[in-house]
C-alpha cells in the first residue's frame, strides 16, 4: 500500500464499461459472488441517515475497508500458521531471532486484523447495506510446509515484491504528499515470505533470509493500513463511521510501528549481514540516518505546507498516494495477487474507485 503515481490511468471506469456496452459475455459476471447479492454499489440510492443507514459515500468507504480488511487476514493467516503461537519449526525460531515475541504478535496480529473484517462486514448488514465476501476467490494454493492449512488462498506470499521504500521515508524529513520520493531500502522481487515447503524449513541458509523478507513486508502491509485508513477518514460523513475508522486506523499504526522495530532488528548485528546467495539483508547501522534502524518513531516531516514547521506525521494521507486505488496499486504490483483471476482485480479496482470518490457531506 506504498506511493502510487498516474494510478488513474491504470483503473478501469466501470461507468463508461457499462454506457458502451463493453462488459459482455464473461465479464458481464464480474465480481459475482465478492459482494453479497452479486450486485455492485454504483446506482444505489443515497442512504437516508434519519432512518439509521449510511450515505453511498460512507458505505463506498466501508465497503472497501472490509475488502482490505479480509485481504489482510488472509495473508497474516498464513504467517500465524507458519511463525505464530502455534508454530514449532526452524522458520518460527527465524522470526524469533528478530524479537523473541515473535509468535505472540504475529499471532495478536492476525487476530486483529480478522476482528477488523468481522466487524465492518457485521456493521455494514446492520446499516441494511451489502457485506464483502470474497470466498469466490479463495482458490490459490498457499504453503504445502508442515504446519500450513491445506485450504484455498486469496492472496500469494511465494512469489512477492516487497516495497521497502516506508523504511526511507520515515526516516526522511520529507512527504510524498509534497513531491518526496525514496529508494528501495532493500530490493527484494520475486521472492517467498514463507516457506514454501519442507524442503525451505530444512534450508538452513535461507530460511533466516524467508523471516527477514517477511519481517519487512510486515512493515509494508501495516505503514500501508496505516495511510488508507487516514486518507479515507478525511471523506466520512457519519460521526459513528468516523469513530470506526479511526479507531480501526490507529491500531494499524500500531501494528506499524511494532514491524518498524521488527524490520529494524533484520538489518543489524547479530542477524545481519545475512546472504542465502540471492538476497542479502546487509547490516544497515553503516549506512547513515536514512537506514538507522534504531530510528523507528516517524521524524517530523514536511506537513500540510513546505513553510510550515516540520511535524511527525502519517504520511501519505493524500488521495493520489494513500487513498484507496493507491492501495489497490501496490497490492498489486506486491504479486500478492498472482493467479487470481482478472475478475477479482476489476472488483477490487471498481471498490477503491467508489471509495476515493466519496466526499464529506
Amino acid at each position: 500500500m506504498s506511493d502510487a503515481t498516474n494510478v488513474d490511468k491504470r483503473l478501469v471506469n466501470r461507468r463508461k464499461l457499462l454506457k458502451g456496452g463493453m462488459l459482455a459475455g464473461g465479464a458481464a459476471v464480474v465480481g459475482a459472488g465478492l459482494l453479497n447479492g452479486g450486485a455492485s454499489a454504483l446506482g444505489q440510492e443515497a442512504a437516508d441517515p434519519g432512518n439509521g443507514s449510511l450515505s453511498n459515500s460512507d458505505v463506498a468507504i466501508l465497503r472497501f475497508l472490509t475488502a482490505a480488511e479480509l485481504i489482510e487476514a488472509d495473508l497474516w493467516q498464513q504467517y500465524a500458521e507458519l511463525g505464530g503461537v502455534s508454530a514449532s519449526n526452524p522458520y518460527q525460531a527465524a522470526l524469533s531471532n528478530l524479537d523473541g515475541d515473535a509468535q505472540q504478535y504475529i499471532s495478536s496480529n492476525t487476530t486483529d486484523e480478522i476482528s477488523h473484517a468481522t466487524f465492518l462486514n457485521a456493521y455494514l448488514a446492520s446499516k441494511g447495506a451489502r457485506t464483502v465476501n470474497f470466498d469466490h476467490f479463495r482458490n490459490l494454493q498457499g504453503s504445502t510446509a508442515t504446519g500450513a492449512q491445506n485450504t484455498g488462498r486469496l492472496t500469494n506470499l511465494m512469489d512477492i515484491n516487497v516495497d521497502t521504500s516506508w523504511y526511507i521515508r520515515y526516516r526522511s524529513t520529507t512527504n510524498p504528499d509534497l513531491g518526496g520520493t525514496y529508494p528501495q531500502a532493500i530490493t527484494i522481487k520475486n521472492r517467498p515470505a514463507i516457506p514454501r515447503n519442507d524442503a525451505d524449513l530444512n534450508n538452513p541458509k535461507l530460511i533466516q533470509v524467508l523471516a527477514n523478507t517477511a519481517a519487512f513486508h510486515f512493515g509494508t502491509i501495516e505503514q500501508g493500513g496505516s495511510s488508507v485508513y487516514a486518507s479515507l477518514s478525511r471523506k466520512v460523513s457519519n460521526t459513528e463511521v468516523l469513530n470506526i475508522t479511526l479507531s480501526i486506523g490507529a491500531d494499524e499504526v500500531a501494528h506499524y510501528l511494532l514491524w518498524s522495530d521488527f524490520a529494524s532488528n533484520a538489518v543489524k548485528p547479530p542477524v545481519a549481514p545475512v546472504s542465502d546467495g540471492q538476497l542479502t539483508f546487509p547490516d544497515f547501522t553503516t549506512k547513515g540516518s536514512l537506514f538507522q534502524p534504531n530510528l523507528i518513531f516517524p521524524v517530523p516531516a514536511h506537513f500540510i505546507s513546505n513553510t510550515l514547521p516540520r511535524c511527525a506525521v502519517i504520511r501519505p494521507i493524500t488521495t493520489p498516494f494513500g487513498g484507496a486505488r493507491a492501495a489497490v496499486n501496490s497490492l498489486v504490483n506486491a504479486n500478492l495477487f498472482k493467479g487470481q483471476p482478472q475478475e477479482f482485480i476489476f472488483e477490487l479496482q471498481t471498490l477503491a474507485n467508489e471509495a476515493d470518490a466519496s466526499a464529506r457531506s
